[in-house]
């Protein structure tokens, strides 16, 4: 260690006796023989040893860390100064010791009092402590969006740098609250009780978002049962009640609990716990904000996404959507299926293309879909439904266009009979039991870009084991190859859809969509919807015939 400020040797040919310099000064000063009596001490050290006076034994006057330094100077011949810094409290207040020995032997002592500057390093020590907790308690808070793993962390980190337990109380739910008990060295528990939170001092209006009742004014005593963790050596001491704000609407509460046998809750502590709870109201509210947007978000997707098909009165249908970006799960690109009342009814499949990818053409595409389920009953006519829609778009605020397909199926005997009509959209192409790929011969304009739309229905039927196939243009454009960036094109189409040859519909979608990924090869592509719309081979067994076998994990319906 260093040598301690005033720690060296009196100037040459001046003895401690007879230099009294120190006397006028400002630190406490003591002048103590070989023998451990005091000589003499200056006016700066009464008030800190009143009892100091000449001849009296050092030890009786100030603490064993002074005295025994004092002993182990003189003990060493010649005598000499200790290299190393003496701290230590006399009466309430901490001092450093800095000695000089004199050519007699005698040894002055300069003690420096380092209490504020001790309070000041602890304090400034406090508080990045503190701020170092606080920067812990937002991002760990904020890095999960889970609202009872959220409350499980900001219940754990307050018992662990707050208190020896704290109680998080979630906002109630009809007349039961959500707890989180945490208690050091313990792991954290979770439950939903029906509790009575006006029993807790402060506790009501914490949940309500008022002001905390300061610590001083909660009587331990007054702690119900219900708010001690399991394990809590009790009984409780001090107790701290801080609510929890969220973003207009109170977080929940919380409860910081330390046992009669630890240290009170200072007024700084207090202060600290409620800037803890402002964060961990903070990251709970954002949590809870999360959660009701992911679940208001789930339900209004429901009716966004393609729906599952399957068997419907004799007809296959199998479908097949990939938004164009993989984290989506909706685009432009949609499909339905609406079933007739009865097998003797048409069934109206729709597939369609509106302009643009993403949410905004989700909504145009839910937008269509509605509108089309409300002219279901004018579905014998596509022209007079497609008009009918296109005022509807053209009146909307969405500026954007689409293409249809709209085709009608019956099954008759064994064959099924199909009503085609394109709006601005690729014609469906027919997958015949010898190979063939035929194009139907059906035209249109586009939905929503001019003040009526003309189109071209064109009937066929499907023999057992014939497939139609509904497409959108991400399919036939889908940019990849051998060259990276060659379109896929309907002539590759067509001539996969002639190795599909009595195929059933899911098989056929299934392959057409493996192909034109593979197409692709992790490239950029535009959404892909796929329908296809399959006559059943005579006495082929399906589940909804009651025979068994089909392709597992696919629903079917009978007749």
């Amino acid at each position: 260690m260093a040598s301690s400020r005033g720690s060296s040797a009196s100037p040459p040919g001046v003895g401690l006796k007879t230099d009294t310099t120190w006397a006028e000064a400002p630190y406490p000063v003591l002048v103590v023989d070989r023998h451990g009596r005091l000589v003499r001490a200056n006016d700066a050290a009464r008030p800190i040893l009143p009892g100091a006076a000449s001849g009296v034994r050092l030890h009786e006057q100030v603490p064993a860390w002074l005295a025994d330094a004092h002993q182990q100077i003189v003990e060493t011949a010649p005598p000499s100064t200790v290299t190393r810094a003496l701290r230590g409290n006399i009466g309430d207040r901490f001092f450093e010791a800095h000695p000089t020995v004199g050519a007699d032997g005698d040894v002055m002592w300069w003690l420096v009092d380092d209490t504020d500057r001790r309070l000041a390093e602890t304090a400034l020590s406090d508080v990045r402590r503190r701020s170092e907790v606080l920067s812990a308690v937002s991002s760990t808070l904020l890095s999960t969006l889970n609202v009872p793993r959220c409350m499980e962390v900001a219940a754990a980190m307050a018992a662990e740098h707050l208190a020896e337990a704290a109680v998080l109380v979630a906002p109630p739910q009809g007349r039961r609250c959500p707890l989180t008990f945490a208690r050091q060295g313990a792991p954290v528990v979770q439950t939903t009780r029906q509790v009575d939170v006006a029993g807790v001092p402060g506790l009501a209006e914490a949940l309500q978002g008022f002001p905390p009742v300061p610590a001083r004014w909660i009587n331990p005593a007054d702690i119900p049962d219900w708010v001690l963790p399991e394990g809590f050596a009790g009984p409780i001491g001090s107790v701290i009640v801080a609510p929890l704000p969220g973003h207009g609407v109170p977080a929940g509460a919380l409860i910081l609990l330390r046992s009669s046998t630890e240290q009170a809750f200072t007024e700084g502590e207090e202060v600290f716990a409620r800037l803890f709870a402002a964060r961990a109201g903070a990251a709970l509210s954002a949590a809870r904000l999360y959660t009701e947007q992911a679940t208001i978000t789930a339900t209004l997707m429901q009716d966004l996404l393609p729906p599952a098909l399957h068997r419907v009165h004799g007809v296959e249908y199998a479908g097949s959507y990939r938004a164009s970006r993989d984290h989506e799960r909706v685009g432009g690109d949609f499909y339905d299926v609406h079933p007739g009342t009865g097998p003797s009814q048409e069934t109206l499949v729709v597939l369609g293309d509106v302009a643009g990818k993403g949410l905004d053409a989700a909504v145009m595409t839910g937008k269509i879909r509605n509108t089309l389920h409300a002219l279901l009953p004018l579905a014998e006519n596509h022209e007079h439904v497609l008009n009918l829609l296109n005022g509807a778009l053209l009146t909307s605020r969405h500026a954007r266009f689409a293409t249809l397909v709209l085709a009608s199926v019956r099954r008759r005997a064994d064959r099924v009979r199909l009503r085609l009509t394109s709006a601005g959209h690729m014609p469906p192409l027919i997958v015949r039991n010898d190979g063939a790929v035929e194009e139907a011969a059906t035209k249109g304009t586009l939905v929503g870009a001019l003040p009526a739309v003309a189109a071209r229905t064109v009937e066929t039927e499907l023999a057992p084991g014939e497939t139609c196939l509904l497409y959108t243009d991400g399919i036939t454009e889908a940019r990849g190859g051998p060259l990276v960036d060659e379109l896929f094109g309907e002539e590759r189409l067509k001539r996969a859809l002639a190795e599909c040859v009595r195929m059933p519909a899911e098989a056929v979608v299934e392959r057409v969509q493996m192909i034109a990924a593979q197409w692709l090869s992790g490239g950029r592509h535009d959404d892909m919807a796929v329908v296809a719309i399959s006559a059943p081979k005579a006495g082929a067994p399906t589940v909804a015939d009651g025979q068994g076998g089909g392709r597992p994990g696919r629903s079917r319906s009978s007749e």
